[in-house]
């Protein structure tokens, strides 16, 4: 196999234990607490970063300026979480996966408006055609559309703050040491979300989706960075949009879920709008994410 082809598996197999840890939180919060399942879930994957870390020289020497920029998007990170998992837990699977795919074009956006990045007309024309996409899947004023769809719109607006926070961090800044922060704020919330409400006992199965969906995070980020490693960018990149099926097919098989007509017309809108993007930014020579970026390869919280 050649790194291109082993890169695309890896990225796929990213996102297949995303859309897997999405699905063993979905189920264990129809019996138990959400906060007390995130709450596990963080502490168990900040425990292990912080292993790999005191392990790792200058994991946690950083600049000032990195240090803020580290609390920004630890920021974005959290607020992203909350709304897109009350969404996950109250929305069609793949209606929630296919309205984050609309996060690239926020973040283009906003690094244009914020970063004075150049964005031309195509990618321009890219952004407008993906948000007609979205409005398609979530058609408001109509009756599938409620609060939680405007939940989903929210944690994009925070994938942003994280992504744009992410860019503007030093390349010498260790991507675990990220991570580890994030993860910890992300249950420092989740403790400040869920002190109103009583932790229950957790039945044998729930325990273990809980510490699988920790795991299922862990491997995906290592996944993650060892497809970016070993593939080009502009090659491995697109394969991010896998997750739209992950999410058709799981919400299919495990929930009984399956998009109306309308709702998979503007995923596909938003994925061929993403994909054009992702052409354009290759054909300007411009990487889309870099190593130091790999939190933002993929849309999810």
């Amino acid at each position: 196999m050649t790194d291109n082809f082993k890169a695309a598996l890896l990225m796929m197999g990213s996102l297949a234990f995303l859309s897997f840890n999405d699905v063993a939180i979905k189920a264990v919060a129809m019996v138990v607490p959400l906060a007390q399942i995130i709450v596990l879930r963080n502490a168990i994957t900040s425990t292990a970063l912080a292993f790999v870390l005191t392990r790792t020289r200058g994991a946690f020497r950083l600049a000032r300026r990195d240090w803020l920029l580290v609390l920004l998007r630890a920021i974005g990170e959290a607020g992203a979480a909350y709304f897109y998992l009350e969404g996950l837990i109250h929305m069609p699977f793949a209606n929630l996966v296919a309205i984050l795919q609309s996060a690239p074009f926020v973040v283009t956006l906003a690094a244009a408006l914020f970063l004075g990045e150049s964005v031309g007309w195509r990618r321009i024309t890219a952004i407008l055609v993906g948000f007609l996409g979205v409005l398609l899947i979530l058609r408001p004023g109509t009756e599938g559309f409620d609060i939680y769809s405007v939940y989903v719109l929210i944690s994009v607006l925070f994938i942003t703050l994280r992504d744009l926070s992410t860019r503007r961090l030093s390349p010498e800044v260790p991507a675990m040491t990220v991570t580890f922060f994030t993860s910890t704020l992300v249950m420092l919330t989740y403790l400040l979300v869920g002190l109103g409400t009583p932790w229950v006992p957790m039945p044998g199965w729930t325990l273990a989706l809980t510490v699988a969906a920790a795991a299922l995070v862990l491997t995906s980020y290592v996944s993650i960075i060892q497809a970016m490693r070993i593939g080009e960018v502009a090659f491995v990149s697109p394969f991010r949009y896998t997750s739209l099926l992950f999410a058709l097919v799981l919400g299919l098989v495990l929930f009984d879920e399956w998009p109306e007509v309308l709702t998979l017309v503007g995923a596909a809108i938003v994925v061929a709008s993403g994909l054009f993007m992702l052409y354009r930014e290759h054909k300007l020579g411009r990487a889309p994410v870099t190593p130091e970026e790999l939190p933002e390869v993929s849309t999810r919280p």
